[in-house]
């Protein structure tokens, strides 16, 4: 995939196996940013413009610590903490999956960060992933995914609290795709929750996935995003809320919302 920022356009499915069965599926679309060129392959447009308001948009702000792009932006945020983690050798491209800001207004339930070697360092092979997760509390937390592999599952232990439908216990289970075609690239992002500390043995509490076929952003695909979902956004909210009032209605317990982790990231 060449590295020029790509907006995809798919697809939100979430089912519930129990104690209710409980399943949505709606259409979306997402940002797919090459945040390490994002700059320089689009030096000279006018097409995409970082950190600049209008009818979709992309503010490093709204990511990691919230630095300016004075103080580095959200890509010196990430360059830290994969340091900090011990994470030395992912100086390559970090192509960075999320929604956009709709006229100024975003709400981010998970941003992934896909981090990989140079391309002298075994071709540019991806060497972790971090999943930028948000609640409707205002709290943050991140996972990071130390060596994974497109097509390959991946576990972290649940710390933080997303849902209040789901307790703070148990595993997810982790898996991405790509996938290139003459049709052109298509990603997916699956994380299935587990309420039992083994996630290996046992059914999934909580199936979900974001999919979608990527396009180059160019002003008829940004124009195409804004009106066939102008609302997007503010859907995703409006999504959170409905569902959790179907899932009170249907009686699923409900857990009330523990202190978020001491710590921002978790491996």
């Amino acid at each position: 995939m060449p590295n020029m920022p790509h907006i995809g356009f798919g697809h939100v499915f979430h089912a519930r196996t129990r104690p209710q069965r409980h399943a949505f599926k709606y259409a979306t679309y997402f940002l797919m940013l090459p945040m390490r060129s994002l700059s320089k392959s689009m030096q000279g447009s006018s097409t995409w413009q970082n950190n600049r308001a209008g009818l979709l948009s992309f503010f490093d702000t709204d990511h990691g610590d919230h630095r300016s792009v004075a103080q580095g932006g959200a890509l010196a945020w990430l360059d830290e903490l994969l340091q900090q983690h011990g994470i030395h050798d992912a100086s390559g491209e970090a192509w960075l999956q999320t929604y956009p800001r709709v006229l100024g207004y975003t709400f981010k339930p998970v941003s992934f960060w896909y981090c990989h070697r140079a391309e002298n360092d075994q071709g540019g092979a991806l060497r972790a992933i971090v999943a930028e997760v948000n609640n409707t509390f205002g709290e943050k937390h991140c996972y990071l995914l130390d060596a994974p592999s497109y097509g390959e599952n991946q576990f972290a232990n649940k710390v933080f609290h997303v849902s209040p439908f789901n307790p703070v216990t148990g595993q997810y289970r982790f898996r991405f795709d790509q996938l290139n075609s003459a049709q052109g690239a298509q990603v997916s992002a699956i994380v299935d929750y587990f309420e039992a500390a083994d996630a290996k043995e046992i059914t999934p509490t909580l199936c979900t996935r974001l999919q979608g076929n990527l396009q180059p952003i160019t002003p008829q695909t940004l124009r195409s995003a804004f009106w066939r979902y102008p609302a997007m956004t503010w859907g995703v909210i409006l999504h959170i809320h409905s569902q959790a009032l179907r899932l009170w209605l249907k009686k699923v317990p409900f857990f009330h919302k523990p202190s978020p982790p001491e710590v921002l990231v978790s491996r």
